[in-house]
């Protein structure tokens, strides 16, 4: 999948904010596919040639899964209330609602905007966690099996020994 595919699915998903563009996600997700390979523990490059995010196993290429994808989307969520929260603080106070003839002004609590947008970027950012922990539990692999499994082994005790078969997880007397 292309790098310009997964800016414009993350656009379309935030409900296409004015504020936002597809060129930025893009160039924030190309130059953050290392933070997605510290994480999950992966090796996914960017190819120069046509901006695929693929991975090199073996002399074999593969595309970007599902699973790695939502955890890429994930990392940006986080990333974009960041950016909403430091934007909210370096703004003035906002004007909701302005009257003429009754003089009224109303004003959005800033204070009430950070919060909320902190307690949002708090949620995505254990969904985030919850999810690399997931990805690491379901596509962990073992990277070196030491032994012997299939020959009969003896498991000792204190007192003696007991013939143990692992592969049928039968003992023997």
């Amino acid at each position: 999948m292309k790098v310009v595919d997964i800016a414009n699915e993350i656009f379309e998903e935030l409900g296409r904010p004015s504020s936002l563009s597809i060129p930025a996600i893009s160039f924030w997700l190309r130059n953050n596919i290392g933070g997605l390979n510290n994480f999950i523990n992966t090796e996914f490059t960017i190819a120069s040639d046509d901006f695929e995010i693929v991975r090199t196993i073996d002399s074999v290429e593969t595309e970007i899964s599902d699973y790695e994808k939502a955890v890429f989307k994930k990392m940006y969520f986080v990333h974009y209330y960041d950016q909403q929260i430091r934007t909210q603080l370096a703004s003035s106070d906002n004007v909701v609602e302005v009257s003429q003839d009754g003089m009224s002004v109303r004003k959005v609590n800033k204070t009430e905007v950070i919060r909320h947008l902190t307690a949002i970027k708090k949620q995505e950012n254990d969904e985030l966690m919850d999810m690399v922990n997931a990805y690491k539990t379901n596509k962990a692999v073992p990277r070196q099996v030491a032994g012997d499994d299939t020959q009969k082994g003896t498991y000792y005790d204190d007192s003696h020994g007991i013939d143990y078969e692992r592969t049928r997880r039968q003992y023997y007397s």
